[in-house]
């Protein structure tokens, strides 16, 4: 394991795979056959279990638990003390595990002390607001909160809040103010947006979106 830092604390099982540029820090626990990518951060009592997937450069914060049968892509931030879960239906005297596979995809974010419901899939560069319970697919660039969580807006690659500035066919076109990024989400998951607000989303302001 080349140019890999793993705290003298730390229990990585042999068999894991850890690529170069990696740190491992206090008390975390990597078991058989996870392979977690090149450039990743894996902090303070995080665990990661048998034969779980985790691509370049993810950042994952204190106390994450990150069950068998999850996958991250590359690029996603997992906050403090967030978990997954991996079997829908859990009995303490059921001898075996029923595992739901959950795919994180490149560049999500997923806050504080979230819960994720196994089975789901958490899209592109979405972002999942601290505390949230996720019982539900997050399409990509989605924020949601709550509990369940809701989509209450969209973001851009940054993280920042997207504006609508126009429409294509079958396609909503938003703008971030602040940086000028532009996303492209389909009209039919924007529209689950304007369900939940009950109207619309406003467009930009002359001389704001264009």
């Amino acid at each position: 394991m080349s140019d890999v830092f793993i705290h003298p604390t730390a229990d990585v099982d042999p068999s894991a795979a850890l690529g170069a540029g990696t740190k491992v820090w206090n008390n975390v626990q990597i078991r058989e056959g996870a392979i977690v990518g090149k450039g990743c951060i894996v902090g303070k009592s995080v665990y990661i279990d048998h034969t779980v997937v985790i691509g370049d450069r993810v950042k994952i914060q204190n106390g994450v638990s990150i069950y068998h049968g999850v996958t991250v892509e590359d690029d996603v931030f997992l906050g403090p003390h967030m978990t997954f879960t991996n079997d829908l239906y859990p009995r303490a005297f059921d001898p075996e595990w029923h595992v739901v596979p959950t795919f994180v995809r490149q560049g999500a974010s997923v806050g504080a002390n979230v819960t994720i419901v196994c089975g789901l899939e958490l899209g592109t560069y979405c972002m999942v607001g601290a505390g949230a319970v996720v019982t539900k697919d997050v399409p990509p660039h989605a924020l949601v909160v709550g509990n369940p969580a809701r989509i209450v807006g969209f973001v851009t690659v940054k993280g920042r809040l997207a504006t609508e500035v126009r429409r294509e066919e079958g396609v909503v076109v938003a703008r971030s103010l602040e940086t000028g990024e532009e996303i492209r989400v389909p009209e039919e998951t924007w529209r689950r947006w304007d369900a939940a607000r009950g109207s619309s989303p406003p467009l930009a302001r002359p001389g704001e979106g264009e």
